[in-house]
Parts: structure tokens; sequence; C-alpha cells
């Protein structure tokens, strides 16, 4: 694919500085556990975040097979075992749970307050009971989260209408959990006011999708805006082929939806966050307690456009670029 970089990124400095290191444990073989919701186990380890953790990992000295053995389990969607799997990796006392989810790490908390688990792009932790607060999280639960207050996603719904002006009604395609439960939600909404756009819930139901892509087309939506949830980067493919063959513009969380031919993304750089959280583990090997570690928020955001896809669609990206400096691609 024809790559091009016409703007920087937005701001400077993804989180805060590294984590200090200290000494590994001569001779100690570390084990990590982490649990996707949809992800196939086969799929983990050369998907752009397990590639970015393991890579980060090895940074930090630990190589798997040599002393380190990470336990890797997926759902694939089967949500009613999550309780049983978690409490496999328990078994297994690994050294720590990496959580990609609120769902996961509210079950890997229930079943161990002894084993750290380190959050990976979670959300609100707090209002979830997961952390005392993000300064002082307490218990055994500690990490990074994606709480960058929820203009950031009304921000989003502006530059999808900044891209695509004429679109009128826009479906925000996401699980009814996140619909009811995410704060951001809310912003999105008001945001739509603003701009004169009519926000409605398609409801997608992972892993089919077919039920809220059909409500795309029933409901006549012009435009998507697919919701900071976890099966819309597993099956970002899916949504992009949809909006490709409807010619809908899709603005996703993830950038990597852009890479695959969707039309835009805002976001952070989700490599970015698993290397990250890579520190957290090292950290916490060498005998860092999960309660004493702040929990990190992102501070950069990123814009990234296809401009194929636009061509496709119709669209003219000004060559001043839009409101933020982006990527192109």
């Amino acid at each position: 694919m024809e790559r091009r970089a016409f703007i920087g990124t937005l701001t400077a400095g993804l989180l805060a500085a590294p984590l200090a290191a200290g000494a590994q444990q001569a001779g100690k073989v570390y084990r990590i556990g982490t649990l996707d919701l949809y992800v196939p186990v086969s799929d983990l380890p050369a998907s752009p975040n397990g590639r970015a953790f393991r890579q980060a990992m090895r940074d930090f000295g630990y190589v798997e097979g040599r002393n380190l053995v990470t336990e890797r389990r997926s759902l694939e969607g089967r949500l009613e075992r999550l309780s049983e799997v978690v409490a496999e990796l328990v078994s297994l006392k690994v050294d720590v749970i990496l959580c990609n989810n609120n769902l996961i790490t509210r079950a890997a908390k229930e079943a161990t307050t002894s084993i750290p688990i380190v959050m990976i792009a979670n959300v609100t932790p707090v209002e979830w009971g997961l952390v005392a607060s993000l300064a002082h999280p307490g218990g055994n639960v500690t990490g990074i989260v994606l709480d960058t207050g929820p203009e950031v996603e009304g921000k989003r719904l502006q530059l999808l209408k900044e891209v695509a002006p004429r679109i009128s009604r826009v479906a925000w395609l996401g699980s009814k959990l996140s619909w009811d439960g995410d704060p951001s939600r809310k912003d999105v909404q008001a945001a739509a006011r603003t701009l004169g756009v009519t926000l409605f819930h398609a409801e997608s139901q992972p892993p089919d999708l077919t039920p809220a892509l059909a409500a795309v087309t029933r409901e006549r939506a012009d435009a998507i805006f697919a919701a900071t949830v976890p099966s819309n980067y597993t099956y970002r493919r899916t949504i992009v082929e949809f909006a490709a063959k409807g010619r809908l513009p899709v603005s996703f969380p993830h950038q990597e939806a852009v890479v695959d031919g969707g039309l835009m993304s805002y976001g952070v750089n989700y490599p970015d966050v698993f290397r990250r959280a890579a520190g957290y583990v090292d950290k916490i090997f060498k005998g860092a307690k999960p309660a004493d570690l702040p929990i990190e928020q992102p501070t950069k955001f990123e814009l990234v456009i296809n401009l194929k896809t636009a061509k496709a669609l119709g669209l003219t990206i000004p060559a001043d670029g839009l409101n933020d400096p982006a990527h192109s691609i």
C-alpha cells in the first residue's frame, strides 16, 4: 500500500517516562497469562499488539522459550467461559495476568487477590471497582487505561464530519453494554447534536456482526462510527469490507483498521500502549507491587486517513489538513 505522511503526529509523549528497572532473578523462568475475548490463540502472537508487547519484553531481557513462558488463552467469543478460563490461568500460578478488557480484568480480580494483574487498554477502572484510584490503585491491579476524557470520542465524530461533510445519519456500532455504560457515548451524542447529525445504535453481538450491519443498512446510515470496543478491533476487516460495498465512510478508534482499508481513525497508538505495558510487567517481575504502581493514561492521539479509500468514496482531504495534524496512508 502506498504510504505518505504529510503532517506529523498530534502531541508529544504517549505516556510517562519508562519505569525504572531492577535486577532480574538469575535463572528464573517467568510466566505470563493472557486472555483475549475474540482473537484465536493462534493469531495472538502475530497481531500488531502481540508483536509490540513481545519485542518490548525482549528489550527488557525476557525471551519466550528462554526465561519467559506465555500462557495464551482466548474465549473466541464464548463469553460464558470467562470465569472458567480465568480460573485456569490462576491455577497455572502465572506471575502476571494481562487483561485488555474490563470484563476480563473484573473476572481476574474476582479469581485472585495475590497474582498481579496488568490492565492494557481498559476504561473507567475506578467506576468498575477494579482499583481504588488511578494514583493509588491498591490491591493487585494496575496498568494502563484509555480514559482520555469523553471529549476525545466527540472529537472523533467531528473529524468524521470534516472528512465527509455531507453525512447526516451515523450508526454507532458497538455492544449494548458499551452503549449503556460507556460515558463517552453521551459526549458523542452531544457532538452529534452540535454537528446536526443523527446518531443511532447499531447493536453488535460478536462474533456475529450480521444483525448490526443489517441495522446500518435498514436504518439508512450514511456513515459508521465504530465504538471503542474489542470486537471492532478484532472484526475490523469485516466492517471495512461491508463499508466498502456500501460506500460508507467509517471512523475507527484503531489505526490498524485504516491500514486494512478503513477511511480514518483517531485515537491512541495501541501497539505503543502494549509496549508500555511491558514496563509494568518488568517492574512487577523485579518485585514491585501493583498497589504501588500508578495507573497511566495516554496523552497523545493520532489522526490517520486512508487516501485511497477517501478517493474511492469521492472525498477530498484538504491539502492543508484538517483541524488536527494527520498521517495519511
